[in-house]
């Protein structure tokens, strides 16, 4: 334990998640450290971050205006949604530069241990209420929207959430597809666990030669 203020710091990061004691501690010292210049830009970065930022009326992604920057582009594709958990998973995927639709953000996935259910995420927002379009339709039944990629994480939360609004969307008729997923480039099969290596047998392609 430090004295006063020291100790408020290393708390404080510590609530930070991913941040353990230690690390906490060690970003502590490094600020004490640091130039005081550099330290107010952190202020101000965070300050900043905090007042400008927001998330995005129509799909949940941060924005610094009420839509982001993808739901303003008129060039993205209005008829396909590529459904995350998360404002990152969008970056992830942007990053491709494979993708050109639009998407939208659930602010995470169902956990039942963690107490986290369909209620908890934006799947209300999804399924039954559009900012886009002010006479209240929804995002999937004006009949733009053709097909709905779901893109959620290839773990059990992840895979609940697929299954629960693959479930919810079949009414609808609209194309219900799911990310691929197998073996990593470069991966050895023998370190492969059962559900990877299932996934990869599932997802084989024809080889054309």
């Amino acid at each position: 334990m430090y004295e006063g203020v020291v100790q408020d710091l290393i708390d404080e990061l510590g609530r930070l998640p991913g941040v353990g004691p230690k690390s906490a501690q060690r970003i502590a010292f490094h600020i004490l450290q640091a130039e005081p210049t550099d330290v107010r830009r952190l202020a101000h970065a965070l300050t900043e971050v905090k007042a400008k930022v927001r998330f995005c009326a129509v799909c949940g992604n941060v924005a610094q205006e009420e839509r982001c920057r993808v739901c303003q582009d008129p060039r993205r594709d209005p008829a396909v949604i590529c459904v995350v958990e998360e404002p990152k998973d969008v970056v992830a995927i942007e990053r491709t530069r494979e993708f050109r639709g639009r998407y939208h953000v659930l602010g995470g996935a169902i956990s039942p241990i963690e107490g986290v259910g369909p209620d908890d995420l934006r799947i209300r927002e999804l399924l039954t209420l559009s900012l886009i379009h002010r006479d209240r339709l929804t995002r999937l039944a004006d009949g733009t929207v053709t097909e709905l990629i779901l893109a959620t994480d290839p773990n059990l939360e992840g895979e609940a959430t697929a299954t629960y609004l693959a479930r919810m969307v079949k009414p609808m008729g609209l194309k219900v597809t799911r990310l691929a997923s197998g073996l990593p480039v470069g991966g050895d099969l023998e370190y492969a666990d059962e559900v990877t290596l299932g996934r990869a047998f599932e997802g084989r392609r024809l080889l054309d030669v």
